[in-house]
């Protein structure tokens, strides 16, 4: 089983890491660490020393309660750090819910399409599905300004598992070959740490939906809430969630902490029997 990742063939036999590059000024556990261009490649080509295998770029927080940035905006804080990194060894995925960007970021060399809104906006899928990106739908309630006003479910793993199963056949309906998808049950994007824990529980039964599977997880409110720690101080909680994640059936886990996850990921490997 691979990911066609634009140029890059990603097998995954073992799990890989996505290393988060949040550049902007209001993410929930780095806002403004690495919100211009400079310290953002800084941070990016930091990522990859420490062995990354996925960069994802981002240039508008989606944390509960954020407020939509312009598109001008957006491609300011996103494209000049994408240039800088494209032509490099390692793929680079962009976070975006703007089809404008999505052309624009293919454009400059990106890899992959990661999308809150799984692809759902007008234009999203005609922006994507004749390149040979990787895209990533994901399961949010809501938008993000208001999606931990109230979340609600009467069965949040079956709601969630057939809500991308659509995504899934919508998107290959546009032409999206299935080694190409990603699907990722959206950790804390309208659920209650209840809605997370039910959902990291039953990860595997996400594996009917073909795609890779991506777990993201790291520093997010649930582990604050569980460990009463702030987001920079839950390093280990998202070490630990991250192998859960990957115990339980994820191909990919989205982290801050790079080296961290590596180091754990590659003791489980060898624990079961992988290396």
């Amino acid at each position: 089983m691979h990911l066609q990742c634009g140029r890059f063939k990603l097998a995954l036999e073992r799990p890989l890491v996505m290393g988060v590059v949040n550049i902007t000024p209001d993410s929930f556990s780095d806002g403004g660490m690495f919100a211009d261009t400079e310290r953002a490649i800084a941070h990016a080509q930091r990522l990859i020393g420490e062995g990354v295998d996925i960069l994802d770029l981002g240039g508008e927080s989606t944390r509960p309660g954020a407020a939509p940035v312009s598109l001008e905006v957006e491609r300011r804080r996103v494209l000049p750090v994408l240039e800088a990194l494209a032509s490099g060894g390692v793929p680079v995925a962009v976070d975006t819910r703007k089809p404008e960007l999505m052309r624009e970021a293919i454009a400059a060399g990106a890899a992959m399409i990661n999308d809150v809104t799984a692809l759902s906006g007008p234009g999203a899928l005609a922006a994507v599905a004749r390149a040979p990106v990787a895209v990533c739908l994901m399961h949010m309630q809501g938008d993000p300004a208001t999606m931990q006003s109230n979340p609600d479910y009467r069965d949040v793993v079956r709601e969630v598992r057939d809500f991308l199963a659509q995504r899934v056949a919508v998107a290959e309906a546009a032409g999206i070959a299935r080694n190409r998808i990603v699907v990722d049950p959206g950790f804390g994007f309208g659920k209650t740490v209840e809605h997370n824990l039910a959902l990291l529980r039953s990860l595997s039964e996400f594996s009917s939906l073909g795609g890779a599977l991506l777990a993201g997880l790291s520093r997010k409110a649930m582990l604050g809430k569980l460990t009463g720690r702030e987001p920079r101080e839950r390093v280990h909680a998202s070490v630990a969630a991250a192998l859960l994640a990957v115990q339980n059936g994820a191909h990919i886990v989205r982290v801050h902490d790079v080296a961290a996850t590596r180091d754990a990921l590659a003791v489980l490997r060898a624990v079961m029997g992988d290396e």
